[in-house]
């Protein structure tokens, strides 16, 4: 595991008020490492309660402390069942608030179903009922990282702290990648192009744009624009009028834009999860010269056959975090490695609760990062 912990926070740590209450929320003990290490850091003890489910599969929720007139923190890492993750956390938050807790903080790294946050013919937001249940269940406050899109900060009606781990990623190119000042970022598609802009600008590198992908599923063809028939109905539409139709895209041969001959290839995003598009972009930039291809993201779903795809590929290595528990999938692809971000997480919980500024948190974060 990787992580080096700053002067400055180092000293900092371990000082906190009391009437702090730490709770993992889930009953999955394979999810509740980086809940320990969050607690280490804090120097306190995780809070006593139990989450089981029933033999009916129903969840239950034990909370075997007082909590009444204290902040209570509740860290929640997505296991492979999302669904009983999510009811996990809302029995726990709803549990606190009917004892009487003074401030509910749920510190969630990854927040599911983040990808469907955007109208897709007639289907949901999703993201938006979930922030809706959350905020309704009695959270006051929320903790999470890298957020697909910014924008579903704005579903919620409570303090949102999107917190980001490129400090961490960044460090790790700096410190374990030989020789990476003969590297170039690459965006796998222009989607991307943002974040590696800003990786590429944070380590005085070059940046290369995949272009001409096959179409993914957060391209404008499939979102709530493009949700009525295309065939014109003559009783809906007045004769006079004309409506003039919009030129369907079509993607140009995939293209390489940026040299990356001979140099150190990074692709850069924030979910690692169907990992067919970063195994077709790797043997893209083999192809056009890059001798090494690393990939780096935030949240590490690995679903599937991933971590076998991986092995197989011409990726030599993919490095992600710990916001979502992976080791399982460590063991079957020894290429995958780990940054550790649990000491940013347990700085924002100590500011949280001294009510400090969360600013040092967010320092040389612009608008587009």
């Amino acid at each position: 595991m990787f992580c080096v912990t700053p002067p400055e926070l180092e000293t900092k740590m371990n000082i906190t008020k009391g009437g702090l209450v730490l709770f993992s929320a889930n009953s999955n003990s394979s999810c509740m490492e980086l809940s320990k290490k969050i607690a280490e850091r804090l120097g306190v003890e995780m809070g006593k309660v139990q989450v089981y489910q029933e033999p009916n599969r129903e969840t239950r929720v034990q909370i075997q402390e007082s909590v009444r007139g204290k902040d209570v923190f509740i860290i929640q890492t997505v296991s492979k069942d999302v669904n009983t993750t999510i009811m996990e956390l809302l029995i726990m938050v709803y549990a606190c608030k009917t004892s009487c807790a003074k401030s509910i903080i749920g510190v969630i790294p990854y927040f599911p179903y983040s990808k469907q946050c955007k109208m897709r013919k007639r289907g949901s937001i999703v993201s938006k009922l979930l922030a809706s249940m959350m905020c309704k269940a009695g959270l006051t406050h929320l903790i999470t990282m890298d957020l697909h899109q910014k924008e579903i900060q704005g579903f919620f009606n409570i303090p949102v702290d999107n917190l980001r781990a490129s400090p961490f990623l960044l460090q790790y190119i700096q410190e374990e990648i030989p020789d990476y000042r003969n590297a170039v970022i690459v965006a796998k598609s222009p989607a991307s192009a943002k974040r590696a802009q800003s990786f590429a600008e944070r380590l005085r590198l070059g940046i290369a744009v995949i272009h001409g992908e096959a179409q993914d599923a957060e391209s404008d063809l499939v979102d709530g624009r493009h949700s009525p028939p295309m065939v014109r109905s003559v009783a809906a539409i007045h004769p006079s009028l004309e409506i003039p139709m919009l030129i369907p895209k079509e993607k140009p041969p995939i293209t390489v834009v940026g040299d990356v001959g001979g140099r150190i290839a990074i692709i850069v995003d924030d979910i690692i999860d169907d990992v067919d598009s970063f195994l077709a972009a790797a043997e893209t930039l083999k192809e056009r010269g890059a001798y090494k291809i690393f990939v780096m993201a935030t949240h590490g779903l690995l679903s599937s056959d991933a971590p076998r795809l991986i092995e197989e590929s011409a990726i030599d290595e993919v490095v992600v975090t710990n916001t979502i528990p992976h080791e399982v999938q460590k063991l079957q692809c020894p290429k995958i490695k780990t940054v550790d971000i649990s000491m940013i997480l347990s700085e924002a919980i100590r500011r949280i609760h001294n009510g400090e500024s969360m600013s040092y948190l967010f320092r040389n974060i612009g608008l587009d990062d």
